[in-house]
C-alpha cells in the first residue's frame, strides 16, 4: 500500500475528519525520522488495531540544546517512507520547521517539571519541554487517536501520560516494549554513530541492567546498592562512561528509600560519540 504523504497541517486535519466522519479509528506514531525496527513496530502496533495509522517525521529543534546535534542528526526520508509503507501506514506527516512554527520562536512551552527535572532532564535541561510542546501540538493537530511510543525512551512516555490526562487530551497513550538487537542494545538512531568497537562495547549498557535486575530478584532492596552495581559493571567497559544509573518508582521515578515490588531501572552512558539510554522494569514476584 503507497502511503500518502501530507506536509500541510490543514490538509491533514480535512484528511483526518473525513475518517472520523465514515466511523474510523486513528492511530499515531510520532517520530524523527531515520525510522528503524523500533519505529516498524509501534507502526505495527498502532495499524493492528486501528482503521487508519498515521506517522509523523519532524526533527524538531526544540527538542536540541546549543551544543547538540541538530544539524547532523540522521534523516532519509526515501527509506522512512519504504518502512511505513511496509508496515501499512496510511498518512505520513512532514512538515516543515516553517509550518509547525510559522511565527518564529515559541512562546508556548509546555512542561512536567515534577517527572522532568532529574535523569535526562538534568543533562538536556531543555529537551523535554521541547519534547512535551511538540507532542502535545502534534496531539492537536491529529485529534482524538490512539498514540503510540516506545519505552526505550521510559521518561519521555512517562511525562507524556501525566500532560495527557493533566490536560484531558483525547488521547489513549500506548506504551510499546522496547525493540533490541540480538546482544540486547536498544535500537536507537543515533546507534549509527557507533564505531564497530563501540558497538560490541554498548551492549553493556543492557547487560548492567539485566545484572541489577537479577540482583533485585533475588532479594535486594536498596537502590543505592543496586545503582553502585550498575556502576561497576560500566566502569568495567573501557570504552563505555556512565551518566547515571537509578532504580526508580516507575510513576514518580524518583528513588524510593527502599525497592518495592516493582521499580523502573534507568540507564544513560556515552559509548564513543553516541550517549545510550536504556531502562528496564523489574517486579518482584
Amino acid at each position: 500500500m503507497k502511503v500518502q504523504t501530507i506536509s500541510a497541517i490543514d490538509a491533514l486535519r480535512q484528511t483526518l475528519d473525513q475518517h472520523r466522519a465514515a466511523g474510523r479509528s486513528i492511530g499515531f506514531v510520532p517520530t524523527m525520522g531515520f525510522l528503524h525496527a523500533g519505529h516498524g513496530s509501534l507502526m505495527d502496533a498502532a495499524a493492528a488495531s486501528n482503521d487508519i495509522t498515521v506517522a509523523s517525521i519532524f526533527v524538531n529543534p526544540l527538542q536540541f540544546g546549543a551544543n547538540e546535534d541538530l544539524s547532523s542528526y540522521p534523516r532519509d526520508l526515501e527509506n522512512d517512507t519504504a518502512l511505513a509503507e511496509a508496515c501499512d501506514v496510511d498518512l505520513l506527516f512532514v512538515p516543515t520547521v516553517e509550518e509547525m512554527y510559522p511565527f518564529g520562536p515559541v512562546l508556548t512551552s509546555v512542561s512536567v517539571d515534577a517527572l522532568a527535572h532529574r535523569w535526562e532532564g538534568s543533562t538536556r535541561p531543555t529537551h523535554f519541554a521541547g519534547m512535551a510542546t511538540v507532542v502535545t501540538k502534534l496531539l492537536s493537530i491529529i485529534g482524538p487517536c490512539a498514540a503510540y511510543f516506545g519505552e526505550k525512551d521510559y521518561q519521555q512516555l512517562a511525562i507524556i501520560r501525566r500532560f495527557v490526562a493533566d490536560l484531558s487530551l483525547p488521547v489513549d497513550v500506548v506504551g510499546c516494549p522496547i525493540i533490541r538487537a540480538d546482544d540486547g542494545l536498544a535500537l536507537s538512531s543515533r546507534n549509527t554513530y557507533l564505531e564497530p568497537d563501540q558497538r560490541v562495547a554498548a551492549a553493556v549498557v543492557n547487560r548492567s541492567l539485566r545484572s541489577a535486575a537479577s540482583l533485585i530478584e533475588g532479594g535486594e532492596t536498596d537502590p543505592e546498592v543496586v545503582m553502585a552495581h550498575i556502576a561497576t559493571i560500566i566502569d568495567e567497559e573501557p570504552l563505555a562512561e556512565l551518566d547515571y544509573a537509578a532504580a526508580v518508582d516507575p510513576d514518580t521515578l524518583e528513588v524510593p528509600e527502599q525497592i518495592g515490588d516493582h521499580c523502573r531501572l534507568l540507564i544513560a552512558a556515552k559509548v564513543g560519540k553516541p550517549r545510550l539510554i536504556d531502562n528496564l522494569g523489574v517486579t518482584r514476584v
